[in-house]
């Protein structure tokens, strides 16, 4: 399915469950079934980017009030690996759809609320899906920008974020400051949707409104800053193998007239702020839903690096302007200024019901020669 601007591949538990052991694990599955070990992926489901490699399994939940649960994977393209530490909202948005169509959730006569958990961070979320006289729909009119087929309308709120200074700052600072080969960045670091990053543009020589070329070209500095902000965040320790996947790493900057992916001119007055972010090893082409949610969640902090650059004309929600488009984001923040959910207004759409052929890779050639 495609949910927001990611294509996940979603499985019932039922059936992956009883072939886990004979497969040698959930990884192998995944991995073969995704063809990964190619950057092409030619063997497999993959399309070769991040956002269309990806996976989740999904099943009831057996916890009073959660209908359904979900264990989030982004399965490496050119690696046999996946990686299981972090959420994806895109993917949750097309997961509240798989489930009111495969009948995990009872069908409201007016809006079906799913209410899921994702399993690898313990986050709540809700997928709000209208369901007039207890229709299930199956196609819709929602425009997502960076897609070009229409959706399902679905409300995506991250619940239960209690997000107040003490819990949202990992570092328990407003802005870090991390220096390189004589350079300082500063950056606001959060624990919100997704453990994530947000490093001021113009430290980096930016606007933060750049094509994703140009933000390309930065990928060894913000791999190098990604590493770090790990360190300072208590992800990792000195000498752990490097995730690729969290923190989220993003540049964040004023709102600048710029030209979308598409070729649509977007003026500074319509949106908040600049967002771009990474997605593993090259630069996202929208923004994902759990980054959103982090923007959002620095947009609350004084002195932060995001506040400092965001433009806000309407209390309680944020205009992010990324590489496809203005993404809105609806906030609900309490009178002492906890944040307490953000919402996301997606689409999503089923692509295919498929039956994967999943075999063990290739052992490798031998190596013919002699030694000398």
């Amino acid at each position: 399915m495609r949910g927001g601007t990611s294509k996940c591949w979603l499985f019932n538990a039922f059936d992956v469950d009883p072939l886990i052991a004979q497969a040698g694990g959930l990884d192998a599955i995944l991995t073969s079934a995704f063809g990964s070990g190619d950057p092409r992926q030619l063997d497999g489901v993959g399309g070769g980017s991040s956002t269309t490699s990806k996976a989740a399994i999904v099943r009831r939940s057996s916890e009073p009030g959660i209908d359904v649960d979900y264990l989030f994977a982004q399965v490496a393209i050119g690696d046999r690996q996946v990686e299981w530490g972090s959420n994806c909202g895109n993917c949750a948005t097309a997961i509240g759809l798989y489930a009111l169509q495969s009948g995990f959730v009872p069908v409201d006569s007016t809006t079906t609320t799913v209410r899921m958990r994702n399993q690898n961070t313990g986050a709540i979320l809700d997928a709000q899906i209208a369901t007039p006289g207890g229709m299930i729909p199956t196609e819709g009119d929602a425009a997502v920008p960076g897609t070009s087929a229409l959706g399902v309308p679905v409300g995506l709120t991250f619940t239960g974020l209690a997000a107040g200074a003490a819990t949202l700052l990992p570092t328990g600072v407003a802005a870090d400051q991390i220096s390189i080969a004589d350079h300082t960045y500063r950056a606001t670091m959060v624990v919100a949707g997704a453990p994530a990053a947000l490093f001021n543009a113009a430290d980096l020589g930016l606007t933060g409104a750049e094509d994703n070329q140009t933000i390309a070209e930065l990928l060894p500095l913000l791999l190098r800053l990604r590493q770090e902000s790990s360190l300072r965040m208590g992800l990792s320790k000195p000498g752990d193998p490097v995730s690729h996947a969290i923190p989220k790493i993003g540049v964040v900057g004023p709102p600048a007239d710029y030209r979308t992916s598409a070729g649509v001119d977007i003026s500074a007055d319509d949106y908040d702020i600049s967002v771009r972010m990474l997605s593993m090893l090259a630069p996202h082409p929208a923004i994902g839903l759990t980054s959103a949610v982090a923007v959002a969640a620095a947009s609350t902090v004084t002195g932060g690096v995001v506040t400092d650059n965001t433009q806000v004309r309407w209390p309680g929600s944020l205009r992010v302007g990324t590489p496809a488009g203005v993404l809105d984001v609806d906030l609900s923040v309490s009178l002492d200024g906890v944040l307490e959910s953000v919402t996301l207004h997606r689409a999503a759409r089923r692509i295919a019901s498929a039956e994967l052929f999943v075999t063990a890779p290739a052992p490798a050639p031998a190596l013919v020669g002699s030694a000398r």
